[in-house]
């Protein structure tokens, strides 16, 4: 369910019989062929079709994240990481203080993974509160499903490549890309990276068959219902 679909009479009941919620995170970013929005896109669906069946609120994707190797391609937003934390914080206090005390934030960008040290200085704080950090893309069981259909998987490849991640009337290149120099990229500013990377894809096809990547979804769906729902002290 998304939190847009409920008042705030409704979050205040909701909370006094299940207060579990789901914060989705991304970012605004180059994805090759694919929307800048991808991060954003597949944070939010992943969470919202997770969590429809167990009825439990889906704030909207916080859609900017850190990205700063990103930064020269035109139409990417970076934020500094105090900017980000100060900004994930003082969400995390807004969702406490609405009563959620079982708190999921489902990631869609790797640049976003120092979150998880301020998620847990926050728990500390916040005795009374419980928060999961899953990055859906790279849980076991859906990490483990996109390498049994394709080792070859990186950033704007195939693994990113879904109906509503692209966008209508852009041509996907039909071809595999090599892989580019990542120790090379990880050593290089916002320019040298553009050189680098070039059209965005990391390596790896930049497309499969809708089949396959619908039952990679039905995975990451099904295990982040799972975290959704289970394994709260």
């Amino acid at each position: 369910m998304r939190i847009a679909q409920m008042n705030w009479m409704q979050v205040e009941e909701r909370v006094r019989s299940d207060d579990r919620c789901v914060l989705p995170i991304g970012s605004v970013e180059q994805h090759g062929y694919l929307s800048l929005c991808v991060d954003m896109i597949l944070a939010e669906k992943v969470a919202v079709d997770a969590a429809e069946p167990l009825g439990v609120p889906v704030y909207p994707a916080l859609p900017y994240g850190m990205t700063p190797y990103f930064s020269d391609f035109p139409g990417t937003v970076t934020l500094r990481a105090s900017t980000y934390m100060a900004l994930v914080e003082d969400i995390l206090d807004s969702l406490h203080r609405a009563g959620f005390r079982r708190i999921v934030v489902v990631n869609g960008h790797g640049g976003n993974g120092p979150v998880l040290g301020l998620v847990k200085e926050w728990i500390v704080r916040r005795g009374d509160a419980r928060v999961k950090f899953h990055e859906w893309w790279k849980a076991p069981r859906t990490w483990a499903k996109t390498l049994a259909i394709d080792p070859e998987a990186s950033h704007a490849s195939w693994m990113e490549n879904f109906p509503w991640t692209r966008l209508p009337g852009v041509s996907v290149p039909d071809a595999v890309k090599p892989r580019i120099d990542v120790e090379r990229l990880a050593m290089s500013n916002a320019v040298e990276a553009r050189r680098i990377i070039g059209d965005g894809n990391y390596h790896g096809r930049y497309q499969r068959p809708d089949e396959d990547v619908l039952a990679l979804w039905a995975v990451a769906v099904e295990e982040t219902r799972e975290v959704i729902e289970r394994g709260w002290p």
